[in-house]
């Protein structure tokens, strides 16, 4: 059965690399698609759900900004089972800065021009994820402005119920969604938001349970 994949914003799949998957998934890796100017993410979802084959079941797994897009498709096509990892199953999840921007819409006003500075978007990336990994900016190759830019406004804006069918891996060090906020079914101790590149073995027992059960 294949399992389709999508990583986090503005990362490659270097950040899940070292995770090990059951022998009867084939894992596929869907890369990210540069949104159109002023896309919506309906739209977006449904043309990264094309690249799936839905004539056989499949299994759904993403991180962070991946997780909500892989619970996106999974409403327009259903998988055998839905996977996300440093990600939240509904809105009520968001918190911090997230949460603040959520309410205040800012995400949608910030200039372009700040995810076109190497520096800025370095900076940025240090302060929200883990600044002493130095394999962190490896990770973090999609560099578009736009579609970096559209990412965090989606994020932001991202309304949706939980849904009792996502299976919830979460960092209890996240700094980006924040543990206290959500009730993940799986918890890693001492997992960041890199959980997947720095807690991998932690993390592919608790896929190898998931997808054997």
């Amino acid at each position: 059965m294949k399992l389709y994949i999508i990583s986090g914003l503005g990362a490659d799949f270097k950040v899940l690399e070292h995770l090990k998957f059951p022998s009867h998934l084939e894992p596929v890796f869907l890369d990210w698609l540069i949104p159109d100017k002023n896309e919506t993410l309906d739209h977006y979802v449904r043309k990264m759900a094309k690249k799936i084959d839905a004539s056989e079941p499949f299994c759904l797994l993403g991180y962070s900004f991946g997780g909500i897009i892989v619970q996106e498709i999974h409403r327009i096509l259903p998988a055998e089972k839905v996977v996300i990892l440093g990600s939240i199953r509904s809105h009520k999840e968001k918190a911090g800065l997230l949460g603040a921007a959520a309410r205040t819409g800012i995400a949608g006003y910030l200039p372009l021009k700040l995810f076109t500075s190497t520096f800025t978007e370095n900076q940025l990336i240090a302060k929200m994820f883990d600044s002493s990994n130095t394999k962190l900016m490896e990770y973090f190759t999609v560099r578009d402005p736009y579609y970096l830019k559209w990412g965090i406004a989606q994020i932001s804006a991202w309304k949706s119920e939980e849904s009792p069918e996502v299976i919830q891996i979460l960092g209890d060090r996240d700094q980006i969604f924040p543990i206290a906020a959500c009730h993940p079914d799986y918890v890693i101790k001492g997992g960041t938001h890199l959980f997947p590149a720095t807690r991998h073995r932690e993390v592919s027992a608790v896929l190898e349970k998931i997808f054997n059960s």
